[in-house]
């Protein structure tokens, strides 16, 4: 078992482990004591898990409800959002109570906007069951609901009290779901980690406590730079802009990890016709999204991708901060007015 523990507007700890969902009742009970709590969770996750994780909870003083969304994209909506607030409040759940959130980014993102708005705030820990939720998501406070315009756009910061990443749950996963998450270890490595990068030539699943670290702790020490967003941690959206207006033209048929994938390799085939990076960079980076099976081709032209990611939540003004690659192991912010995305976005296509 690891811990690493992130010092933001809350510190709180990350736990990394196998089979740690029977004893999340007694880790949580180290930083919340035992009282009413929600889990939320989505129907696919907590057919799988939510039984242990009562049971967990209940031996460790806790009382529990479940409250079950639809799995998807779809449920991290205005409508779920308010549906679980009026659940909440009908229970009567107070402020010295929390919630659990049990599943993948869809459920943390809104598990935790939930939390960060019910009367003003309440306590939750993250208990994520994806590979992508462990690296990215559950970690850093960012919580989110999707709008008609495009990804997350309602949102607040909201750090949660204890994170429990119990990697023993990959082992249900399908294929696809868990090539998503690769998609997140990847762009870590492509950042600013190259020997992260170089690990990923080998199988992720015998080193899979250490990936899942490694990518924790890079998160980790930009949080802590950088909780809001207004700096380096906008380096976490590599591949991020294309991704989403990505996700966003597909009308969420792409998942987030494969968009994830498209956008990155667009961005590095944009910044190698630039000059920024090498045809060798470009070159690496297809091959390892290839070797998770993540798809490295956009089926979208330059001008609808522009489009909408002109409406990106990082835009400041006329500016997108898009983050480019100069090199595996080597990426920048480069400032770049919106009306340059479409032929940015030509070159990587």
């Amino acid at each position: 078992m690891r811990k690493l523990t992130v010092s933001a507007s809350r510190t709180y700890d990350i736990i990394i482990g196998s089979d740690l969902l029977d004893s999340a009742g007694a880790l949580s009970a180290k930083v919340i004591s035992p009282c009413r709590t929600v889990i939320i969770s989505d129907d696919t996750v907590a057919a799988l898990y939510s039984e242990r994780l009562i049971v967990s909870l209940k031996a460790a003083g806790y009382t529990p409800e479940l409250f079950i969304i639809p799995h998807g994209e779809e449920s991290k909506s205005a409508e779920s959002y308010i549906r679980i607030l009026n659940f909440l409040a009908d229970m009567q759940l107070s402020r010295s109570d929390c919630i659990f959130a049990l599943g993948g980014g869809v459920v943390g993102d809104l598990a935790g906007f939930v939390a960060t708005t019910y009367l003003r705030g309440i306590r939750f820990i993250q208990i994520p069951t994806t590979l992508l939720s462990m690296v990215d998501s559950s970690v850093g406070g960012k919580t989110a609901i999707n709008l008609g315009a495009g990804k997350n756009l309602a949102g607040a910061f909201y750090q949660p009290s204890l994170v429990i990443c119990d990697y023993s749950t990959l082992a249900t996963l399908p294929d696809e779901t868990f090539s998503d998450g690769c998609a997140e270890v990847i762009k870590y490595g492509i950042i600013n980690d190259k020997p992260l990068f170089e690990k990923l030539k080998n199988p992720i699943l015998p080193q899979i406590e250490d990936i899942i670290e490694n990518c924790v702790r890079n998160k980790r020490d930009i949080v802590n730079k950088d909780e809001r967003d207004n700096g380096v941690r906008q380096l976490l959206n590599l591949g991020h802009t294309a991704g989403h207006a990505v996700e966003k033209c597909s009308d969420f048929e792409i998942s987030h990890g494969s968009a994830v994938a498209i956008g990155t390799v667009l961005i590095t085939r944009a910044a190698a016709s630039l000059g920024y990076c090498t045809a060798d960079d470009v070159q690496q980076t297809e091959e390892i999204f290839k070797a998770y099976n993540l798809p490295t081709k956009c089926p979208f032209d330059a001008k609808s991708l522009a489009s909408v990611a002109q409406g990106d939540k990082k835009r400041a003004g006329a500016k997108i901060n898009l983050v480019i690659p100069f090199g595996i192991g080597s990426c920048k912010l480069v400032p770049t007015p919106v009306e340059e995305l479409e032929a940015i976005f030509s070159k990587g296509l």
